[in-house]
């Protein structure tokens, strides 16, 4: 018990707190990027992903423990593909791209609420009090994640959702073909990811800051509206 308790007080707090404020985030974002997927197919007359159980706000469905891992140390990360049977829209290339745009769209949304919540919170300054502090905190990371992941997802390697766009312009010749290299693409999303965190050259983090920056306004239209609770 001694030995215990001796852990408990020697344990980094401020650590822990930021894996947390980090790994919730994360968690929201490729939740409802996957969720977005399989709702958008099932509305396009797929019904797969509802029967595999995917169309569920329940992230222990959707995470995969090395995305979510990358997610929270890279801030690019990835889930478990929801299951979707492009044969069973009416055009299946063109459901195919809807469906796959949906993700990126989710989390364009996601990160506009988020920052909208955070500028009235920042209106209300102290008010909110600590709890509220880290409420803020946490939009923030959530927001920055959610363009992350858009970003991450419309790079057109397979299997991220800008290929399965991309292909819906191709032939069906040459859709079957990119389909097949698809298991390869994300060993190389993977490394690619690694090795560019490591130097100054990182389009998809640049990329990233930059949409984050253009969907300040949310923040700007939450701080004014935040007057009505101050």
């Amino acid at each position: 018990m001694h030995v215990l308790q001796e852990i408990w007080r020697g344990l980094d707090w401020s650590v822990l707190t930021d894996l947390l404020l980090s790994i919730i985030p994360a968690l929201v974002c490729i939740t409802l990027h996957e969720l977005a997927h399989g709702y958008v197919a099932y509305r396009l007359g797929d019904d797969t992903a509802k029967r595999a159980g995917r169309l569920t706000l329940n992230p222990l469905k959707h995470i995969d423990i090395m995305g979510l891992a990358m997610m929270v140390i890279f801030k690019f990360g990835w889930a478990k593909p929801v299951p979707v049977n492009m044969w069973k829209f009416k055009n299946p290339k063109k459901g195919m791209a809807i469906c796959a745009a949906a993700g990126p769209a989710a989390n364009v949304l996601i990160a506009i609420i988020c920052l909208f919540i955070y500028g009235i919170l920042l209106r209300m300054g102290p008010t909110i009090g600590k709890v509220g502090n880290y409420v803020a905190e946490m939009l923030i990371i959530t927001a920055y994640l959610s363009t992350a992941l858009a970003i991450f997802n419309i790079v057109p390697v397979p299997p991220l959702d800008g290929s399965k766009v991309l292909y819906s312009f191709v032939s069906d010749r040459a859709y079957a073909k990119l389909m097949y290299y698809e298991r390869y693409g994300m060993i190389v999303l993977v490394v690619a990811v690694f090795l560019l965190s490591r130097t100054d050259l990182n389009p998809l983090g640049r990329a990233a800051d930059w949409l984050m920056n253009e969907l300040t306004f949310a923040a700007r239209w939450g701080f004014e509206l935040g007057r009505l609770f101050k």
